[in-house]
């Protein structure tokens, strides 16, 4: 086992709701020794061990002993503990939908809060979406970590500012047992600094929708029909639907309900940082995910890549079946490589007393 070392000794942590470990990942390049990811999803279990340096653990949080993960962290270890609690009840869509009070998933935060009492870490972070914060179960969280003995702070991230090539916003929750904790500073606070869609995928071998790059079996474009072939050939970089012939419209776009949602159907432009990427960003009709000048969507690596995961990181074994929904959903839901290490840089500079 790799030890990455503080002024304070050894640093571990474990990440709950790791999912395919993008979290891991950017909290791993910030020289953090994650030792475990804890998920529910075994479908996650390849792509989290075959990329980092931490074992996988398949367990529904709600069944999971406080005390079976403590043991995982060597007696001395300054311990972390992280996760990002799945956030589509919290969405803004699952909001207008109203759907969130049956959610179960509405309950997952108050276990990690039981899970942070019983193992009683050094620092605790959580990422999720802002709009988390204006629910109870975000103020009763916050609270129980004071209770604990947690100095705590929160953020809400513009993640272009820190390099991320998404017009992205997230909540992230840093709390401490040694003194306040926050971020490090934005890297990227000009818009002429963002990180924009061609500083990441420009160099990506042309596709047409429905091929696969013989070089790389993540670079694959789903199938559009003939009508949204017609569509997207009347897409501009950074326009809508609006630009189309009237004849190409939905039924529903044509109706005032249809006009509150410009974005989907669109191009991503070139010289911008791409929209939030979602767990349909492979679908041209469900945002603004269309190539920037091929008539196409966004292949799976370039959604990975969007969400700076490395080009090379492995989402599926050698020889398995490629499930676009499947590694679309892996994607769509991780936090962003990028945002893992900034927050494992601030926990890092926190614990040798630099923040």
């Amino acid at each position: 086992m790799k030890e990455y070392s503080t002024t304070h000794g050894t640093v571990q942590a474990i990440d709950i709701f790791c999912g395919i470990g993008g979290l891991t990942h950017g909290m791993q390049k910030a020289g953090i020794d994650v030792i475990a990811g804890v998920d529910s999803d075994a479908s996650c279990k390849y792509a989290y061990e075959a990329n980092n340096d931490a074992e996988f653990i398949g367990c529904d949080i709600r069944k999971c002993s406080s005390d079976g993960l403590n043991s995982r962290y060597a007696t001395q270890a300054t311990k972390v503990l992280v996760g990002c609690a799945p956030c589509q009840t919290f969405s803004k869509h699952t909001q207008k939908n109203k759907t969130r009070c049956s959610d179960e998933k509405w309950t997952l935060l108050h276990e990690f809060s039981r899970l942070i009492e019983g193992i009683s870490p050094d620092v605790v972070s959580m990422e999720n979406v802002p709009e988390l914060q204006k629910f109870d179960v975000f103020k009763t969280f916050v609270s129980t970590l004071a209770k604990l003995g947690y100095i705590v702070s929160s953020t809400v991230v513009r993640c272009e500012r820190y390099g991320i090539p998404q017009t992205r916003r997230r909540l992230v929750v840093l709390a401490s047992k040694r003194g306040e904790l926050a971020l490090i500073p934005e890297t990227h606070t000009a818009p002429e600094d963002f990180k924009t869609v061609a500083d990441v995928i420009a160099q990506m071998p042309p596709l047409e929708a429905g091929d696969i790059c013989h070089s790389d079996g993540m670079h694959r474009a789903s199938i559009l029909s003939e009508l949204n072939v017609r569509r997207i050939r009347q897409s501009l970089p950074g326009g809508t639907w609006r630009d189309w012939d009237e004849s190409l419209l939905p039924t529903c776009f044509r109706k005032e309900s249809g006009m509150s949602y410009p974005a989907v159907y669109g191009r991503l432009r070139w010289d911008r940082p791409a929209t939030t990427m979602t767990t349909q960003f492979y679908s041209y009709g469900t945002g603004r995910f269309g190539h920037p000048e091929q008539d196409r969507a966004l292949s799976l690596r370039e959604g990975g890549m969007l969400q700076t995961f490395p080009k090379k990181y492995r989402f599926v074994k050698p020889g398995d079946k490629v499930s676009v929904k499947q590694i679309g959903r892996h994607i769509g839901n991780a936090v962003p490589v990028r945002l893992g290490e900034v927050i494992g840089k601030s926990i890092m500079k926190h614990l040798d007393g630099d923040l």
